[in-house]
């Protein structure tokens, strides 16, 4: 072990001697960062082929971390400048907490929403309606376009696509173009909103753009949803799918927790804009608006049974008392235990290795390649593509943690890039990934590749749309 650290110490030290005066080392051109470098991407090699591999993409980032700023420990404390490191180190686990905690509230009123049945209401409520496919086709990517907002795009992408496989399930080509179009709607819907997705949180919490300011981005969102579709549905047959009949009825309290949902957005809001807190403050009283609401339920519980079973008894409604059966009391802290916990792992991991690398340097080199040699509208659109090979979140944190100087016009840009870019790919964004795995076999990386040039012609035509309507903000 001694020996591994000399050597290691050793190939670092060039870097010790140029950089002992200064606070900051610089590691770009070291063996500790391109170590530190290689360890992240083989980290992501491995997320990307996630699906293949059946490999959680948090352990492989959650390793990266922990051998990146174990790297880093050594090189900054024989330097003897470990005050550094650790400063930065409480930085980002500072970002993180506050991203992390602000996730889990909205996981947790997703996940008891599901809970009590409501997106499987608005499934039946769909199926009810007898459409055909190319109906079909429009109605779950148009669903999937406003409930992303609300809802991040990967839940609301999964609920369309089982509305997809209930009813064209025995039609892989019909799965294929429905699934693509759910996850561009998805991921277009997401891009307007501060809830939508993870990228767009991040720029609200950094204060780059104020909360009424995203919804500039809502008709470039629509263009970079429609202009796709439009040319895929004329694809889609016109053909009656076979019925399906099925009834599901929502349990008690549902529209209250979408009402609750609705208030704790309002109070993070309240508190950013009139305190100036980080938002993540009123979403966390908003959690306390649901352990409250879930309380009451419990209490009143057996009394709401009762009075239903009398009801059922009363009506001979014997399917109605076989569902009383199967019902239980409202827990908050389980549906706590299901929120996505391999996303906010790997969300850690992403903000703490990209951190590391912003230690190392290399954030600093490539903001001056993209914001001081480019134009910052080609960087942008530059920043939009590379997200479709990488994963959204570090993409975004990346620019965050580069701090370029921009107008409002260009982070609004980036911010509308980053989330509707890595729809080019079925690999590009968390939706597409879960759908590759609901839909295996229909719905496949080359079956979406094959429409690439359609869906970067909306991805142009989005961008186009944001200069000329906002070009006022730049």
């Amino acid at each position: 072990m001694k020996f591994l650290l000399g050597c290691f110490l050793f190939f670092a030290c060039p870097v010790f001697a140029q950089e002992s005066t200064e606070a900051f080392i610089n590691l770009t051109h070291s063996s500790a960062g391109y170590l530190s470098l290689g360890i992240f991407i083989a980290a992501y090699v491995l997320v990307m082929l996630e699906e293949r591999i059946e490999l959680r993409k948090s352990k492989p980032m959650l390793l990266a971390t922990g051998l990146i700023w174990l790297i880093l420990g050594l090189v900054y404390s024989h330097a003897g400048k470990i005050d550094i490191a650790k400063e930065a180190i409480d930085h980002n686990l500072l970002e993180y907490a506050e991203l992390m905690l602000f996730l889990l509230v909205a996981m947790t009123y997703i996940s008891a929403m599901e809970e009590r049945g409501l997106f499987d209401s608005l499934k039946c409520w769909i199926l009810s309606k007898g459409c055909d496919l190319r109906q079909l086709f429009w109605i779950t990517g148009s669903l999937a376009f406003l409930i992303s907002p609300i809802a991040d795009n990967l839940t609301t992408a999964l609920l369309m696509c089982t509305v997809v496989l209930k009813i064209g399930g025995n039609n892989a080509r019909f799965v294929n173009l429905a699934c693509i179009n759910i996850v561009i709607a998805a991921n277009a819907g997401g891009a307007f909103s501060p809830f939508g997705d993870i990228t767009t949180l991040m720029v609200w919490q950094s204060g780059m753009v104020g909360f009424s300011e995203f919804f500039s981005l809502f008709i470039p969102s629509v263009v970079n949803y429609l202009v796709p579709a439009f040319i895929m549905s004329r694809f889609v047959p016109k053909e009656q799918p076979e019925a399906v009949n099925e009834f599901i009825e929502s349990k008690r309290g549902a529209k209250r927790i979408v009402v609750l949902f609705l208030l704790t957005i309002l109070t993070a809001v309240v508190f950013h804009a009139a305190l100036d807190f980080p938002p993540v403050i009123g979403m966390m009283v908003g959690l306390a608006y649901l352990q409250f609401f879930g309380y009451f339920l419990r209490k009143t519980f057996f009394h709401s049974i009762e009075k239903k079973r009398a009801f059922a008894i009363e009506h001979h409604d014997e399917a109605a008392l076989k569902r009383l059966g199967s019902v239980v009391p409202f827990d908050v802290f389980r549906r706590i235990s299901h929120a996505e916990w391999d996303t906010l792992l790997f969300f850690y991991g992403v903000v703490m290795c990209v951190g590391g690398l912003s230690l190392i340097g290399y954030l600093s080199m490539l903001s001056n390649v993209l914001y001081l040699q480019w134009d910052p509208i080609w960087a942008n659109v530059f920043i939009g593509l590379l997200s479709a090979l990488v994963d959204n979140i570090p993409v975004m944190y990346g620019v965050l943690n580069m701090q370029p100087d921009m107008s409002l016009g260009n982070w609004l840009l980036v911010t509308l890039t980053a989330g509707v870019g890595g729809s080019l790919l079925s690999l590009g964004s968390a939706a597409g990934v879960a759908l590759m795995g609901q839909a295996r076999g229909m719905y496949t990386f080359i079956g979406h590749l094959k429409w690439m040039p359609v869906i970067l012609l909306g991805y142009a035509a989005s961008i186009l749309c944001h200069l000329l309507l906002n070009h006022a903000k730049f």
